[in-house]
């Protein structure tokens, strides 16, 4: 009776035990995850945030003084067809001096007679073509057209964005990769030191003669619902932090997509899988290979 009540207790324990270092290794490898999936959160939107900015780079087609607005009209139907541009307006003659009339708060025909603004029109750029190669061959382009006065565009903004852009990005990826390492390493001794506890049981089942597969299932099937249930804490955390971004600044659709974060969310269930799975392999392998002397000395 003594005896049973005894073992009873043990097995308590031990199940107990097994249950906290199952909700260990989960909170460990949530955390890596949640931040895995920041950078890769990160990145995505910045691409994003580096596609609108350019989008959003205005560039202005002064046309000669003698065209008439149908003229500059059916100009401009014309240029909405080309790849390059996203989005175009016409601004005529007399909305450009309407719109200089309410800046300066005096009418500048008044001193010469008559309206001296040509029209122009402002297109913004699909974002491939947003770099100084890509103007300067757009800009010759159009000034062959006897229409075209002059092309303008912010050369220098565009280059700054480009070269900031570009740094933030490899910035970025550089700390993908680091973080990539670190958290292969933190979950890999983390699953290692909860498969540790155990290596009598897996020594004892390798003498009685069952295989290696069949030793190293239960610890695979462990982490597949390990790697489960922490991706989905992780892309819980932060849907929850993307939800109350929104709600805080709603304009940011712009950058943070569906695709952006459905990209994210799959990222983090693929590494989580992969990585607890991979992991236990190697533990319960390195495990399996050792004699018993060697499993008091490690």
């Amino acid at each position: 009776m003594y005896n049973s009540l005894k073992m009873g207790k043990k097995k308590k324990k031990t199940r107990r035990s097994g249950r906290l270092q199952a909700l260990s290794l989960c909170v460990s490898i949530t955390l890596v995850l949640i931040l895995l999936g920041l950078v890769v959160f990160t990145v995505f939107t910045a691409r994003n945030l580096s596609d609108y900015v350019k989008q959003n780079l205005t560039v202005r087609i002064t046309l000669a003084n003698e065209v008439t607005d149908p003229e500059g009209e059916s100009l401009s139907q014309l240029l909405q067809t080309r790849p390059y541009i996203s989005e175009l307006e016409y601004v005529s003659r007399d909305s450009v001096l309407s719109g200089l009339r309410e800046e300066l708060g005096t009418d500048p025909a008044e001193f010469v007679g008559e309206n001296p603004f040509s029209a122009e029109i402002d297109f913004q750029l699909v974002a491939d073509y947003a770099n100084t190669d890509s103007l300067e061959w757009i800009s010759r382009e159009l000034e062959q057209n006897a229409q075209i006065a002059d092309v303008e565009f912010p050369k220098d903004l565009i280059d700054s964005v480009n070269s900031t852009l570009e740094k933030v990005g490899i910035a970025l990826l550089v700390l993908a990769a680091l973080l990539l390492f670190i958290s292969f390493t933190l979950i890999n001794n983390t699953v290692q030191m909860g498969i540790f506890a155990r290596r009598f049981s897996i020594h004892t089942m390798k003498l009685v003669g069952a295989s290696w597969s069949f030793i190293r299932w239960p610890y695979i099937r462990q982490a597949i619902a390990l790697g489960l249930i922490s991706a989905f804490f992780a892309i819980a955390v932060l849907a929850g932090g993307v939800y109350f971004l929104f709600q805080y600044e709603p304009d940011v659709y712009h950058v943070i997509t569906w695709q952006v974060m459905l990209f994210t969310a799959v990222a983090i269930l693929v590494f989580g899988l992969f990585i607890t799975i991979f992991c236990s392999w190697l533990s319960v392998n390195k495990f399996l290979k050792m004699k018993a002397g060697e499993l008091y000395r490690v």
